[in-house]
């Protein structure tokens, strides 16, 4: 499974954030994709989601338009109906959706995918603590089983013991996905992430990675932003 972005652009009246972006993701590795502020990330993956009209490009899936339900978008800020119970609400998510999930779950098995906790289950989401709500976001796309996931900074909410848990579901999960993963923090991306993708000057950039030792990566790294940002 290949998900191609072709001659991509999107502006915003005379700012032009993404100009023929072409790059091509392959199933089965995470990508982590880095930049500077404001370098386009959110509008490459709004673009993606079709959460906004890009101006030019397409967008293909192995070769045909991607489709809304091929992916699934994890925002960086949790977006959950705060006056229902974790448990109400995934129970209503299964009911919408009975017949198109695949590998059907018991609910409480789907809590302890992420680990909610059986005390936890029954309360009602606004007493959630920021990282559990982000947790119950990233359920219902993992529910969903999209081809392609989308995940903005979904990990810095986690503890360090609950960011090992969630790194673990997520290889996991790209065996059969394309998972490209949005995050500020350069350590949590070289370790989670199969190939690592900078985003500058309008357009994406794989950092290969061949014959560097980890430091030298992260080095690679850093001075293509600032290479880049600077020219």
């Amino acid at each position: 499974m290949k998900l191609q972005i072709k001659k991509l652009s999107k502006s915003y009246g005379r700012n032009q954030v993404l100009e023929n972006v072409d790059f091509t993701f392959q199933e089965g590795k995470i990508y982590g994709l880095i930049g500077r502020n404001g370098s386009g990330k959110t509008t490459f993956f709004n673009a993606l989601a079709n959460d906004i009209e890009i101006d030019s490009g397409d967008i293909l899936l192995d070769g045909d338009e991607a489709r809304l339900e091929d992916i699934g978008y994890v925002l960086a800020a949790p977006n959950i109906p705060e006056f229902l119970t974790g448990r109400e609400f995934l129970k209503f998510f299964l009911e919408i959706n009975e017949g198109k999930l695949k590998n059907f779950k018991t609910i409480d098995e789907y809590f302890e995918m992420v680990g909610i906790e059986s005390k936890d289950r029954d309360k009602i989401m606004r007493e959630y603590s920021y990282g559990m709500k982000n947790k119950m976001q990233m359920l219902i796309h993992i529910i969903s089983n999209p081809k392609i996931l989308l995940l903005d900074e979904p990990l810095t909410s986690f503890d360090i013991v609950v960011q090992d848990e969630m790194k673990k579901l997520l290889k996991q999960l790209k065996k059969d996905h394309i998972l490209i993963f949005s995050t500020h923090i350069l350590e949590i991306a070289m370790d989670l992430c199969d190939e690592i993708v900078i985003i500058h000057n309008r357009k994406l950039e794989l950092i290969d990675a061949k014959d560097l030792n980890k430091e030298d990566y992260k080095n690679k790294i850093i001075e293509s932003l600032k290479d880049h940002t600077d020219a």
